[in-house]
């Protein structure tokens, strides 16, 4: 059963995320798992001004996402940071190219799911994940969350991420506060159970 884990971090955040969805979705028997990020859209000098050539750089090493790849998988968890409650223009770029799938129906009845950060705890990080399911949906996707058997989005003890829609971060203002134990938490539950899923689907 293949998972493919498609997103696209500009500090980070979304990376940290990636890789622990992938860590819970690798646990699942006859899964192979594989991180792909989407193509940038910002020129040098605008990432350079940003300051996020460092981050960038540091994902030099995951592949660049195919649309090859998104047909031959059973399952696809996407991340991505907000962009005023949606999903950020490079995975729109990427999502806006997948037309031919569409036509072809190559996505219908594959497990679709999703994760994302914010700047702020009420940064729109659930009307992220819902208005992406729209797309999923037109691809006739089978959309999974993150339910409430993981524990950990009912906590109050702290500020922290995570909903039912899906695994979620907070990055902070300037964005140096990390993913919490909790957040990376709630990742690799969802990749768990988006894989567990999948994989009783595709038999």
């Amino acid at each position: 059963m293949q998972l493919l884990i498609v997103y696209y971090s500009m500090y980070g955040h979304i990376h940290r995320m990636a890789q622990a969805v992938a860590q819970g979705a690798a646990g699942v028997e006859g899964v192979t798992v594989a991180l792909r990020r989407v193509p940038e859209t910002l020129p040098d000098q605008v990432l350079e001004k940003m300051g996020a050539k460092a981050s960038l750089a540091g994902q030099q090493d995951v592949p660049v996402c195919t649309l090859e790849e998104l047909a031959a998988a059973d399952a696809v968890i996407f991340g991505t940071p907000t962009r005023f409650g949606n999903m950020c223009g490079q995975m729109r770029q990427f999502l806006d190219a997948t037309g031919q799938l569409w036509a072809n129906g190559s996505l219908v009845g594959k497990v679709g799911s999703v994760f994302t950060s914010s700047n702020t705890q009420h940064g729109g990080q659930e009307s992220t994940i819902l208005s992406f399911h729209t797309t999923l949906l037109h691809h006739g996707m089978v959309l999974v969350g993150l339910p409430y058997t993981f524990a950990g989005q009912m906590n109050t003890d702290e500020i922290t991420g995570c909903s039912p829609y899906g695994a979620s971060t907070i990055a902070g203002g300037d964005g140096s506060r990390t993913p919490s134990d909790n957040e990376l938490a709630g990742a690799r539950f969802q990749g768990e159970h988006v894989a567990r899923i999948a994989k009783k689907l595709s038999a």
